[in-house]
């Protein structure tokens, strides 16, 4: 069974951060919502277990074209809604009582929200359009709802952050008691507002040494409260992982992206869709499929399992290598494992081979030297 994206690039303003395809065309909203389900006829009759409603910001859509796209998964997909996690992504301000009506009436169960901070000076400073008291609404809002699958993202790693700054934001989010917390570190990806404060030398970024401290933190506290740390960057309650994202770091797991820049994975190519409103409109018109193919080898593959498997706590199962690779390439992963074995930072256990707490720090290194160039 494949997991099912829907890229809904709409944002009323963009952040300074995000590097992401986006669009403040809103008028075009209703053509790109048509071409979205013109799509899915094109791509139809897979077995859905999970779909995920991501952005951009999906919760600018109205209620009757939230309703369409529905309404088309539900013909053009074998899904039971009632076992499949859906998941749409909301901002807080859009959360409001008329939002939460309609969510009542569509089959989404599970919401997933860019809190990123509760300091108000930061939303400023990242364009959010949200304030920390909106968050807070926003939550209770959904409860009443009856939405029982809450996720919230935060970022760290701003400007002059403290760690004491740090503390008190992952206070603020455990208060709200959700079911899912993902964090990232503010990320300076190039092309981005951010990234030419960085150039102009009007921010800096945060120390490393700060940065470990305030990542210590977090999953200490997390911990603390009762989460899994399941993956780098995600904790979740007991049996609220999200399944969605659990597809992306399993290389056995196909996908379907829908929309201008989603991506798809069949497990022997990836296809990414253009990222460009007007070409992605046109081309689904002519009933075409405007993506490129890659075409996957078995260095592609194994890669592939280093950059996700080893992301999550289970890590890289050794006999699927061994199945799927041969036994040489297993040697060649354990070989060049050894010297992070040593150092503490990837650790084997029953079969798993898979990052220490130390070994998350240095994750990007170790990857680097575990993949076959």
């Amino acid at each position: 069974m494949s997991g099912l994206y829907l890229h809904i690039p709409f944002c009323k303003r963009r952040c300074i951060y995000c590097g992401f395809f986006s669009t403040t065309q809103l008028t075009r909203r209703d053509a790109y919502v048509d071409a979205m389900c013109r799509e899915m006829q094109l791509r139809q009759g897979a077995s859905i277990e999970t779909v995920y409603l991501g952005g951009g910001t999906p919760s600018q859509l109205s209620a009757n074209q939230l309703r369409q796209l529905f309404d088309t998964i539900m013909r053009c997909y074998d899904i039971d809604p009632r076992n499949a996690e859906i998941t749409m992504e909301c901002n807080p301000d859009d959360i409001d009582e008329a939002m939460a009506a309609t969510l009542r009436l569509l089959p989404v169960n599970r919401v997933s929200m860019g809190v990123q901070t509760f300091n108000d000076e930061r939303l400023r400073f990242l364009h959010r359009r949200h304030d920390a008291r909106q968050s807070r609404h926003a939550v209770k809002l959904l409860r009443d709802a009856g939405i029982d699958n809450i996720s919230i993202d935060l970022m760290f790693g701003f400007p002059c952050q403290r760690p004491q700054e740090w503390e008190t934001d992952i206070e603020a989010a455990l208060s709200l008691d959700v079911e899912h917390i993902s964090a990232y570190s503010l990320m300076y990806e190039e092309g981005t507002p951010l990234y030419g404060m960085l150039e102009r030398e009007e921010v800096e970024e945060v120390n490393e040494d700060i940065y470990i401290i305030m990542y210590n933190t977090l999953v200490a506290r997390l911990q603390a409260a009762g989460y899994e740390h399941y993956e780098i960057s995600n904790f979740a309650r007991p049996g609220r992982r999200s399944r969605h994202n659990s597809n992306y770091w399993d290389c056995r797991r196909t996908y379907i992206g829908i929309g201008a820049g989603a991506h798809s994975y069949d497990l022997a190519s990836r296809k990414a869709n253009v990222a460009d409103l007007d070409q992605y409109i046109d081309a689904i018109g002519r009933g075409e499929l405007p993506c490129e193919i890659e075409v996957l080898n078995d260095t592609d593959h194994y890669n592939d399992i280093i950059a996700t498997a080893l992301r999550t706590a289970e890590g890289i199962r050794l006999d699927d290598v061994r199945q799927q690779f041969g036994g040489v390439v297993q040697t060649y992963l354990l070989d060049h494992a050894a010297n992070y074995l040593a150092k503490g930072w990837l650790k084997l256990d029953n079969g798993h081979l898979h990052l220490t707490h130390d070994g998350i720090a240095m994750s990007d290194t170790v990857m680097s030297d575990l993949v076959i160039v």
